[in-house]
Order: C-alpha cells, then sequence, then structure tokens
C-alpha cells in the first residue's frame, strides 16, 4: 500500500468529490479514479459508494478510513524526523555504562562548549550500554562514535587512558588507609556486585582460588548506586580506577592485576557530508583529554 494512494482516499473524503479531489491533489480526475480503484482491489473491498451529487463512505470505507489517517500521520512524522536528523549535526555517540559518568558528562561538555565556541552548533544522540550491545549498534549503523573499552590494537579507535581495577571501601572501614588489601582479608566483608562489571567472572575467581566467600550485601547494575551504597557502609566492590564518590576511598587487591583500555571508537560508515567537521572535530578533542584522576 503506497502512501499517495491513502493521499488520494483522504482527499475524497475531505472534498465529497472525486473531482475537487483531484484538483486538490494536482492530478487529473482519471489519475485520482484509478488509483481508487487501485487501493479499493489492495484492500479488497469498496471504500466508497457514489451518486450524481456526492461520493459517500460504504461501511468498509468508514472502518478504513481512521486507519488511512493514523498510517499517513506515522508516515509524515518518519520523514519529518529523518529531514530534521539528516539537516542538524548530531553526532549518535554509544557510551560504555561502566565509564566514569563524571568523565564522560565532562568529556561532552567540554567539546560542546569548544564547538560553539567556534560559532557552530552540534549536538549529540547518546546510546548506554555493554560492549556488545554497542558493536551491536554499530552493525546496525545505529551511532556513529563510541567510547568503550579497547580490546585489539587496530586503527578502529583511538586509546585514551589505561586504568587498573581497585577495591572500593567506605572512607571509614578499618582497611581504608591499607595500601594494598589482601583477599583474605575480605572473608567477613559484606560485598556489592556490578552486576555490569567487564571483570565479574575474574573477581568471583579471585575470591575462589583464596577460598574465601564473602556475603553478598547487594547487587546492581547501576555504578553510581554501587558506590553510594559503600559509601554508606553497605559493603565493598571492586570498581575501575576512575570511579570516585565522597565518602569511597580506593586501595589495591593484592593479585588483583586486571586492566582495561578505554578508547574512541571512530565511525563504521562514512558520515554524511555536513557531519564531517563535527566529527573531524570531536576526535581531536576527545583524543586530548587527560585520564579522569587528572582532571
Amino acid at each position: 500500500m503506497e502512501p499517495y494512494l491513502l493521499r488520494y482516499f483522504l482527499a475524497v473524503v475531505e472534498t465529497g468529490s472525486f473531482t475537487r479531489a483531484a484538483e486538490a491533489c494536482l492530478i487529473t480526475q482519471p489519475s485520482l479514479s484509478a488509483g481508487i480503484k487501485r487501493l479499493e482491489e489492495q484492500l479488497g473491498v469498496t471504500l466508497f459508494v457514489r451518486n450524481n451529487k456526492r461520493v459517500f463512505l460504504t461501511t468498509a470505507g468508514t472502518r478504513f478510513l481512521p486507519r488511512a489517517k493514523t498510517i499517513l500521520h506515522e508516515c509524515n512524522v518518519a520523514i519529518a524526523e529523518l529531514a530534521q536528523t539528516e539537516k542538524a549535526r548530531v553526532l549518535r555517540v554509544g557510551v560504555l555504562q561502566t565509564l566514569s559518568g563524571a568523565w564522560v558528562a565532562g568529556c561532552l561538555k567540554g567539546f560542546r562548549e569548544a564547538y560553539r565556541g567556534a560559532d557552530k552548533t552540534g549536538r549529540f544522540d547518546l546510546f548506554e550500554g555493554t560492549e556488545q550491545e554497542i558493536l551491536n549498534r554499530f552493525d546496525e549503523r545505529g551511532i556513529d562514535y563510541a567510547l568503550s573499552i579497547r580490546r585489539v590494537d587496530d586503527h578502529s579507535s583511538v586509546p585514551l587512558y589505561d586504568e587498573t581495577y581497585v577495591l572500593a571501601l567506605p572512607a571509614d572501614h578499618p582497611l581504608a588507609g591499607v595500601k594494598e588489601v589482601c583477599g583474605e582479608d575480605l572473608s567477613d566483608q559484606p560485598m556489592i556486585v556490578r552486576s555490569r562489571c567487564e571483570v565479574l567472572s575474574e573477581t568471583s575467581r579471585y575470591f575462589t582460588d583464596r577460598n574465601v566467600r564473602p556475603p553478598l550485601a547487594y547487587r546492581t547494575a547501576n555504578d553510581e548506586r554501587a558506590l553510594r551504597m559503600v559509601a554508606a557502609g553497605v559493603g565493598a566492590t571492586v570498581v575501575p580506577q576512575s570511579h570516585a564518590a565522597q565518602g569511597v576511598v580506593t586501595t589495591r587487591l593484592l593479585g588483583f592485576t586486571h586492566s582495561r583500555t578505554v578508547a574512541l571508537f571512530r565511525p563504521r560508515h562514512a558520515l554524511p557530508d555536513h557531519l564531517i567537521p563535527m566529527g573531524q572535530a570531536f576526535e581531536a578533542y576527545i583524543s586530548q583529554l587527560a585520564p579522569p584522576w587528572n582532571d
């Protein structure tokens, strides 16, 4: 079913005449009549009853009318939204959900201020997800850039900083002043599980290998909430080095040497011409940023 056939149908309903509907659609009456006949054939029903003076909807036509309006409205909305997106300077950026929220926000704010300062406009559409979800969005061409973890040394990404994983403790914890904590020291320490942590299985294996089974106090996919619960004394957790919060201190976990490289991933498809300058400026700005702990 093609949208122009729905326009013909609605024009006849609105004008009550094939002649006036053809004039409104800027076509000949035979063309409009042929279009209505084609629509009726596709639907398998008669839509109009015609007499010498006026055209009336059949029962089937009356039932179809609200559907036709809805379908055409959605088509018009989709076209308008796509046209607006194509014309606007909008970069679609995927953000790994375990990155420091403060650092990501600072990156985007700093770039927008610098870009506006150059008498240009631009904005972001952000997608937050796991590594795999971000990769899927790249494959679907749903994002242009991404801030995520670099697993392979190639030209598709620009490394930004390396960081280790550390143990986060309440500021008033007895081990808070210790530079390095043994896993065995945490046998009775309630733990908070960050369910989206990239080294979750390695963390579990670390304690299992030491025959240590700390009690589980809380499980969450929200890193900010996990840190707030640490500050509240609910438990301890393993976090990337860049994660920080008031009332939380971090220390090294003896024998836990895992780390990650955070990188800017470049587009896997050609950007529209109007987005190329903004994309180049975004790459240049993000690539020169300092690590989160140097902000």
